[in-house]
């Protein structure tokens, strides 16, 4: 995410610096005459936009619109950031030469930049040929997961996937994966930022694309990756004689992303009959022209067309991939006609109690659970606490994000750990360990498996859903946020959290529930903690306080590291037993709203409410 621009004396002559360098480097013949006009016009607010401030590589690598300028995702700063990857990976392994590293994309484009991922894969490709490393370059698009399935499978040294996920067409992306087969963490992103600013200048062959395809560094793992994927997913399959029989029907919708393909052949793999697919959305299309957004996050806005093909074709489930196929949404139709959409959250709860309940079976030996554990990111639902605690495996919460997920992940397995499963709130799911982040094709047929197998019991995913909140306890949350685009504004908010009564005093009740426990993620405090240290890493450059209340209710409040939002999650667990939803539910929304009033005051800090 590119921070503000700067503005003063110096900031035109350092713009007139980075557009000199750009006429100097830029071949893409759109992207240099699009330049070229905005200085003859001499439009100095759109040069700012463009080359204001470079685009930022952060642990998530890059996501920026496509475009000219540093600020932008072009071919020239898809070189500038290759070949600063390149040279970082050259400092870290000696062996890279011989390992080589993945590439893939998804379908992305933008006509009027000349941008596309493919075209920004294969010139990442080139920037590592040209300095004699293998390069594994799919020859089509692929799901985001099998380039960490691949960094994982092969044992390279590194991957690259070109995709912006979910977010609105224009966007493009570069996401990084590390060897362990896990997202980067710090310090390697500012390792890398720095070799990237330090290797602008373009090699000598960094725009000569067409000298790949006769090199014997290039290697298409596209029909093995396929093949080897399909084949260790068949390990989670549990019930293929279910499979085979079931009468459960399934919708599947890829959002004009790259899932279609990957979804049938899961299916296949479990012996189930593969998905009808919306027909509208089944082909990649990146001007996604049927979604107001391309996130099956949005919930039923971009299930209409999945509902009506579902209802036409008397199917009971639909399963919704986002347009990089690595995260899934999951829809149901309840008795009544009405469909259900699960949170992130309660799939979290089927998915963990499903894989919990199908290794029980493989695993009579109750010894082996001291070996066995599930993970979330500390935003989402704390049910597979619950689960952990009166099943006896181990649970542990890791900070926002898969990076921390997948890295802990592997942290674990090369401790001889088996980790079974790892879920965050953004209906992200890590199923199968043999690729260390979230993973939307494998949770969409273990999900189809899950369902079949209910059916042969007469149980609904809502069914089997409210029998877990029975034995394990009601979990029931609830996230919004509010938008505030100034960093002032919010840093005051949170400061006046921790000097709520007084100085370096943080609030004792919020209205009025009472507070029992308070973690801030931003300072490293934690007073459930002997030495009041928190456990979980720290980072100054982020918000984050979690409020845990004396009714059972925890809340975290968080600022976002890509978009101008103050977020907030709020749970309320309950014991196990069968507790009543409805009021814990008005009690939640009773939490909530003393948390808008007392903690974010939206009036005092002027803050925009969230949109319906």
């Amino acid at each position: 995410m590119a921070a503000p621009e700067s503005r003063g004396p110096g900031a035109d002559a350092q713009l007139d610096q980075e557009t000199a360098r750009w006429l100097r480097w830029d071949k893409n013949s759109l992207t240099l005459e699009a330049v070229k006009r905005l200085i003859a016009e001499d439009n100095k607010e759109e040069l700012r936009k463009c080359f204001g401030t470079r685009m930022e590589f952060g642990t998530a690598g890059l996501r920026a619109p496509m475009g000219p300028g540093i600020s932008r995702m072009n071919d020239l700063t898809i070189i500038q950031t290759t070949q600063g990857f390149c040279r970082y990976l050259e400092k870290q392994f000696s062996d890279q030469k011989q390992k080589g590293i993945v590439i893939s994309f998804d379908a992305r484009a933008h006509p009027s930049s000349g941008g596309s991922s493919k075209r920004f894969a294969r010139l990442a490709a080139t920037t590592f040929i040209s300095q004699g490393i293998p390069v594994y370059l799919f020859s089509d698009i692929t799901p985001t997961p099998f380039v960490p399935f691949t960094v994982s499978h092969l044992k390279l040294c590194a991957g690259i996937m070109i995709t912006a996920s979910h977010n609105p067409k224009q966007d493009n992306g570069y996401k990084v994966y590390w060897d362990n087969g896990a997202q980067i963490i710090s310090p390697h992103d500012k390792g890398i930022s720095r070799a990237i600013e330090e290797n602008l200048e373009p090699w000598p062959q960094a725009w000569d694309d067409s000298l790949i395809d006769s090199s014997p560094l290039l290697h298409n793992p596209s029909a093995s990756i396929n093949t080897d994927y399909f084949e260790d997913l068949k390990k989670y399959c549990f019930h293929r004689s279910v499979n085979r029989e079931t009468k459960v029907k399934f919708v599947h919708t890829s959002v004009h992303g790259v899932g279609h393909n990957f979804v049938q052949s899961a299916f296949k793999a479990f012996d189930l009959v593969p998905p009808e697919a919306v027909p509208e959305q089944k082909d990649p299309d990146p001007e996604f022209p049927t979604v107001k957004y391309p996130n099956p996050e949005e919930g039923k806005d971009v299930l209409t067309l999945s509902f009506a093909l579902a209802d036409k074709t008397e199917a009971r489930i639909v399963l919704a991939n986002d347009p990089d196929a690595d995260r899934l949404a999951v829809a149901e139709k309840q008795d009544s006609g009405e469909w259900r959409v699960f949170s992130g959250n309660e799939l979290g709860a089927l998915l963990g109690w499903w894989l919990f309940t199908s290794w029980k079976e493989k695993n009579r030996d109750r010894s082996a659970l001291k070996d066995i554990y599930m993970l979330s990111s500390t935003v989402s639902s704390k049910i597979l606490r619950a689960i952990a605690l009166k099943e006896g495996f181990h649970f542990e919460e890791t900070l926002t994000g898969f990076k921390w997920m997948g890295n802990r992940a592997k942290q674990l397995i090369d401790q001889g750990k088996t980790v079974l499963f790892a879920f965050e709130e953004a209906i992200g799911y890590m199923c199968c360990p043999f690729v260390l982040d979230k993973d939307g094709v494998s949770a969409a047929v273990i999900s189809a498996e899950l369902a079949s197998f209910l059916a042969t019991k007469n149980l609904s995913l809502s069914q089997q859903l409210k029998a877990i909140y029975v034995e394990y306890g009601y979990h029931i949350t609830k996230a919004s946020y509010f938008i505030c685009h100034d960093q002032d504004t919010i840093k005051k908010l949170f400061e006046n959290l921790r000097n709520y009564d007084g100085k370096n005093n943080y609030p004792k009740a919020c209205g009025k529930f009472e507070i029992s426990a308070i973690r801030d993620l931003t300072t490293g405090y934690d007073d459930s903690q002997p030495d009041k240290k928190a456990v979980l890493p720290t980072s100054k450059s982020s918000q984050m306080i979690t409020f845990s209340f004396a009714n059972g209710g925890v809340a975290t409040m968080r600022t976002s590291g890509t978009e101008p939002k103050i977020k907030y999650y709020a749970e309320l667990c309950a014991p196990p037993g069968n507790s009543d939803p409805e009021q814990l539910k008005k009690e939640l929304n009773e939490l909530v709203s003393a948390i808008e009033e007392h903690f974010f005051q939206p009036q005092k800090y002027n803050l925009q409410p969230k949109g319906d």
